[in-house]
């Protein structure tokens, strides 16, 4: 994974994490050890349980957010992402379909990309309370780069969090370490 042209200084990129099919927490863990080849891990949520959003038929997902500090650029990081997706058994067949793993790259810095492959921000991070709740755990005064709002701000625009339940810490342990 480390075939890509790494930019001089590394960035703080913001991933969501979510999982509803199999051993959920394993994989979740799995994710958070992949990312740790494509930069620095600062730092994990705590994990939520949440309600499926769009397709509703399907099983609870579990969400977390995972600070990176990579110098991998938004376009290499995202393909990262994507084989990661691949290799936990992620297989795309509709939107909102049930996954063994989803990975979002939410926010890279203060960068906007928009390009057929990447989107940064997510077009839909401030919309969505399974993806802002545990981002604030880690964030919570990261500022939107469009929106120039932080993620606690849209985190309160959105009103009561409904369908969002902690259910235990974070994936690190006191180490750094997945656990």
């Amino acid at each position: 994974m480390n075939d890509v042209k790494l930019p001089q200084a590394g960035a703080l990129a913001y991933i969501g994490m979510g999982a509803n099919l199999g051993d959920r927490l394993a994989t979740l863990n799995q994710a958070v050890e992949r990312l740790r080849d494509l930069g620095q891990v600062r730092s994990v949520s705590a994990i939520y349980e949440t309600d499926p959003v769009g397709f509703t038929d399907q099983p609870a997902f579990l969400n977390a957010a995972v600070c990176l500090e990579t110098r991998l650029v938004s376009a290499d990081l995202m393909a990262n992402l994507l084989r990661t997706e691949c290799d936990l058994g992620r297989v795309r067949t509709f939107p909102n379909a049930p996954r063994t793993i989803d990975l979002d790259l939410l926010l890279v810095d203060d960068v906007i990309v928009e390009t057929a492959d990447v989107m940064v921000p997510h077009p839909r991070l401030h919309e969505r309370s399974f993806v802002l709740v545990p981002l604030a755990d880690i964030a919570p005064d990261v500022v939107h780069p469009i929106l120039d709002i932080s993620v606690s701000g849209l985190l309160k625009r959105l009103g009561p969090v409904i369908g969002v339940r902690q259910i235990s810490g974070s994936l690190m342990n006191d180490s750094g370490d997945a656990q």
